[in-house]
This record gives C-alpha cells, structure tokens and sequence, in this order.
C-alpha cells in the first residue's frame, strides 16, 4: 500500500509525482534531490514510491531511467526486473511512470502532453534556441519551479500546489495560476542578472583550441550564486557544451564541496554525434546523468587542495571530451 511519493525536485519529478497522486489518491508528497538518497539522509519505508532518483532499499515502488542508477543497482547485488516499479531508458522519469500506468489504468488525457513536455525538458532535447525559448505552460511552470525562495520550505509548498494542480488539471490551467506566474515573472527578472554574470565567469580552457566548451566558474563567489547555465547559449551560440563549476552551501555557508554540472548545446540535436556527458562523469566516477547532461562532486580537505583538485577534474572532463569521437557534421 503505497503511502507517499518521493520525487525529483524538477519538472519531470513534479510530473512523475503528479501521475503517481493520480493512480494512488494520496497527498503526501516530499521532494527531494539526488544526494538525499544517496546520503541516507531520508527515512524510506516499504508505502513509499521513489520517482527520478536514486534507488532506495526500503521503497515500495522505484521508478527511474537514469543509467547511473541502474549501474548502482547492478554494484549493490540488486535485480532490477525484481524491485517493483519500472526502470527504463527513457528521456524522463514521467514517461517511464507514465508507460507503467498506461495500461493498469485510466488516465487523464492531460498526462499525454505533460509526459511529452517533460521529455523535452528533461533531455533539453530542443531543434533552436527559438523553441527553447518560446513561452508555453510547460516552459511558464518549469521557469516558475527554478526561481529563488527564502527558504527550502516556501518552495516544497509551492512544488506540492503544481503536483497537485497537475493531478486534477492541463499544463495550461495551471500555468495560469496566479502564484505560478508571480514566481515566472520573479525568474525571468533574473534571467538578465544571470546573464551579465555568465558573460563576467566564462572563459574557454587553454586545452580546447577548437573553443567547444564553455566554462563558467562559480568558485570564488562568496555568497550563493543563482545561474542556469543553459542561458550561456544566448550569448555564446557556437559553443557545443557548457560546464558550470561552483561550489555546494549547506543554510548558505559555503562548503568544500564543489559541483561540475554540463550540457550539451541545442546544436547538438540537430546532428549526428557520439557525445556522451553522463558517460565522462560514471568514468570519472564523480556522478551520472543523460548522455545530454550531467553533473558530479569533487571534495577535497583544503582549499588549495580543492582548487587542485578541481583544475584536474576539468582537465580530466575535457581530455574524455575531446577522445569521444567527434561529430559526422
């Protein structure tokens, strides 16, 4: 008897959760990110499904389709085919949820444009920038979920009314939402101070001539930067990825832990290539993601070890970068 759902704090663990809420008639939701389950830092009990996160032992249900997950799967001695649920390839953890449902139950025809949605944004899979860009409920809910709150709790609240709005609604209706375009409205005001701060922290590594990736340095910020890398594609279109680098911060202080999150640019999905980001982090053995996007953590004891530390990881990125074969076009 499922009991509570436990998902991804994104898009497409809002409308994972949002499918689940509908199958089980149940209101209890928390919201979680990757390191949560892998810390042990969430009690999870048998009535719990977990939705685009890592697998945890106890859970009654798992549903997920990022490979590294399944890899941990394989490590820990578990059989996938076993665990209830569905782990499938898929480009986002909705569909997955979604093609489980499918066919045990009746489900909204509200769901086949949210799952179609979540794909895209999940997989950043996008033809031009003009697509990404373009304002739809789906891009009005997603920008809403990525704005600033005060506190963890404000912005669990406001996921849990999109969850909710989604189970019982379009994207449409609830896109229109009037907290939901106060908070749009809140992040595409900082959309421009982001801007200006990608252009100031980007550079391109002494070790890429042919100027493919895009870095952008967050590491010697004081205070918490708040940067969606993706927008560095505006100002800098012909780069092929991007590599965002800044360090983690527990209630605002800044810790010695640093993540690498990189992307893919929209230019890729329109040729043939064998680029695969998810892959340079499992080999480095630092994280995991899609073949599109990925990100992973570094730590060291000291600051100038951490600094050490990160130059390698970078070069490191680049070096795997750079021996994946090269595009056909």
């Amino acid at each position: 008897m499922i009991e509570r759902i436990i998902t991804h704090n994104d898009f497409d663990g809002i409308v994972s959760a949002a499918i689940c809420m509908c199958v089980f008639d149940l209101e209890n939701v928390f919201f979680a990110g990757p390191s949560k389950i892998l810390e042990n830092r969430i009690q999870i009990f048998e009535t719990d499904v977990v939705c685009d996160l890592p697998y945890a032992t106890n859970c009654g249900m798992w549903f997920d389709h990022h490979e590294g997950n399944l890899n941990d799967v394989h490590l820990r001695g578990f059989d996938p085919t076993r665990i209830p649920g569905l782990f499938a390839p898929e480009k986002s953890c909705a569909r997955v949820v979604y093609n489980y449902f499918l066919t045990k139950y009746e489900l909204p025809e509200d769901f086949i444009e949210m799952v179609v949605e979540a794909d895209r944004i999940d997989s950043f899979g996008y033809q031009s920038i003009d697509e990404w860009r373009l304002v739809t409920p789906a891009h009005i809910i997603n920008d809403a979920i990525k704005a600033k709150w005060e506190n963890p709790r404000q912005k669990n609240r406001f996921l849990y009314q999109i969850v909710t709005g989604l189970c019982d609604s379009s994207l449409e209706t609830v896109s229109q939402d009037k907290n939901v375009q106060k908070s749009w409205k809140s992040y595409r005001e900082e959309e421009d101070r982001m801007l200006e701060l990608i252009k100031e922290r980007s550079y391109i590594h002494e070790t890429d001539p042919e100027k493919e990736i895009l870095i952008i340095d967050l590491t010697d910020l004081k205070r918490q930067p708040f940067v969606i890398k993706n927008l560095a594609y505006l100002i800098y279109p012909e780069v092929l990825a991007v590599i965002q680098i800044q360090n983690l911060y527990q209630n605002n202080v800044k810790s010695n832990v640093i993540n690498f999150s990189m992307s893919l640019s929209i230019k890729m999905n329109n040729r043939e290539h064998w680029k695969d980001i998810g892959e340079i982090m499992r080999s480095l053995n630092i994280g995991d993601g899609h073949s599109g996007a990925a990100s992973g953590l570094i730590t060291a004891d000291s600051k100038s070890d951490l600094e050490k530390t990160k130059q390698n990881t970078l070069l490191q990125i680049i070096n795997i970068w750079k021996k994946q074969i090269q595009s056909m076009n």
